[in-house]
């Protein structure tokens, strides 16, 4: 006689998260900011492992069905993942043909001295927005500006906590970071959408932070040069034609978006326009890439645009800074990204239809009795995993996979969910010492991160901002009441 399936209990359900949790603190100690090039992706499948026993011993389901739930999840992500690769080509496509060099560029026009820390936070956006990761930002422009700042008489915690600020409001607004992708990924929604949302809280927050730190810079009477960051835009005008001719490719990508054009081919036309402009604008980095003096210039065009397209490649200057910042990894460069997101998806299928997740869901919804509460939970949450797993990435899957239902079942769209999940998850994870992001920064600049935390006022605002719109029931948007009709059927079979 078959097994009659069983209803997981508290503990049952709660058991593999705390078994995730405990190996990733394991991972950490042992692999540091190595994780995500495996370990953290096997910690993922051998907590699946656990996820699954626990299914099939104590809950009498079958291996069968389990898998199915895994496919099922692994395909609701396929889309997210096919976004990421084409972020990786238009990412390689855009250096080549020196749009990102001229974000860069224009960014450090605007450093003034006497408002240096709100000009230091407006690079560091501008900078992380153009490469899509805070990490490349702070290691590279980060490091310069901490310089300038420190030798303008500025305290070095204040100094970090508006380059991080920046850093991490322009991680959380470009779609070409790994986070901005794999929260709607989690949430159910897409990169746009998400973006756009992200926009009604992420805007106050960033405006309050420059508030804030134009009032400290102005009360401050530092004085100072700005040579170093004079001498970065100095060798990339050198090594790149930059012209404003080369910003028609973002203008076309972003009337794309505002068009509603879906992800997938407002991207390739970004990433192929990216391409073109590298033929027509950069002819010797195309040389340089290519490395083919002997043949044509078409032959060697072709080249240097499938390597930017498929794999890395690296433009060498005389400063150091400015190599770090001319280097990307085309679509092989997602792959670990990628890697991570399908090992998420197998463990957030199987505790999704085994119904752990589920329990451990409705355990919080039952004290939850309101938006603001439920986007107030959905936070916390995501801090909690931010210093449990020290790692931003299973703070934004985890959370995600968990809350995904409830979201639907209140009316609340999915672009809520991801919101949230970046407003609290990517921006807090540097707040942490022992976390990857807060344990890198630290390292980098130099500064310990109790130091720089409490001037990171954008990272600080942000998850108060989001909690403060789901309570004031401020910028969220709904399931139409034809569109609840069709989620209370799927939720009644």
């Amino acid at each position: 006689m078959a097994k009659i399936r069983k209803e997981p209990t508290i503990l049952e359900s709660i058991f593999p998260i705390l078994f995730l949790i405990v190996l990733l603190v394991i991972n950490i100690w042992i692999f540091g900011t190595d994780g995500l090039d495996g370990s953290n992706q096997m910690v993922l499948v051998i907590s699946s492992a656990v996820a699954a026993l626990v299914a099939v011993f104590r809950l009498n389901i079958k291996w069968e069905v389990l898998q199915d739930g895994v496919v099922k999840s692994i395909s609701s992500a396929m889309s997210s993942i096919l976004i990421l690769l084409l972020i990786g080509s238009l990412a390689g496509t855009w250096m080549l043909s020196g749009i990102v060099p001229a974000m860069i560029y224009y960014g450090l026009q605007v450093l003034n001295p006497t408002i240096f820390l709100i000009a230091a936070c407006l690079v560091s956006a501008v900078v992380s927005i153009a490469t899509g990761s805070s990490w490349t930002t702070v290691a590279t422009v980060g490091v310069a500006l901490l310089g300038i700042g420190k030798a303008l008489g500025f305290s070095e915690g204040i100094i970090a906590g508006s380059i991080i600020s920046g850093a991490y409001f322009g991680d959380k607004m470009s779609p070409l970071s790994d986070t901005t992708n794999l929260a709607p990924a989690m949430a159910g929604t897409d990169l746009f959408t998400h973006i756009r949302h992200m926009t009604k809280t992420t805007v106050p927050s960033i405006l309050i932070t420059l508030v804030i730190f134009g009032i400290i810079g102005f009360t401050s009477g530092a004085e100072g040069s700005v040579d170093q960051v004079k001498g970065i835009s100095n060798v990339i005008s050198e090594k790149f034609n930059i012209t404003g001719w080369l910003f028609i490719v973002p203008l076309v990508v972003i009337g794309l978006i505002i068009k509603k054009v879906p992800a997938v081919p407002a991207l390739l036309v970004g990433a192929l326009l990216g391409g073109v402009f590298a033929i027509i604008f950069q002819p010797q980095i195309i040389y340089t890439i290519a490395g083919e003096e002997g043949m044509g210039y078409a032959y060697n065009a072709f080249k240097a645009v499938m390597m930017a397209l498929y794999g890395s490649i690296s433009v060498i200057t005389s400063n150091d800074i400015v190599n770090e910042l001319l280097i990307t990894g085309g679509m092989s460069g997602m792959l670990n990204t990628i890697w991570l997101i399908i090992c998420a998806m197998i463990f957030g299928g199987i505790m999704e239809e085994s119904k752990m997740l589920s329990v451990l869901a409705e355990a919080v919804i039952r004290k939850v009795h309101s938006i603001g509460s439920l986007i107030a939970s959905t936070a916390a949450t995501c801090i909690f995993f931010n210093v449990t797993t020290s790692d931003q990435y299973l703070a934004i899957l985890v959370p995600g996979r968990m809350y995904a239902d409830i979201y639907r079942k209140r009316g609340l769209k999915p672009e809520n969910l991801s919101r949230t999940l970046e407003d609290s998850a990517t921006v807090t994870s540097v707040l942490v010492p022992w976390n990857t992001c807060g344990a890198t920064q630290a390292s980098v600049l130099g500064v310990a991160t109790l130091t720089y935390a409490p001037y990171c006022f954008f990272n600080i605002i942000s998850p108060i901002m989001t909690i403060l719109f789901g309570y004031l029931k401020l910028g969220i948007n709904y399931y139409s009441k034809e569109e609840m009709i069709e989620i209370k059927k799927e939720f009644s079979v």
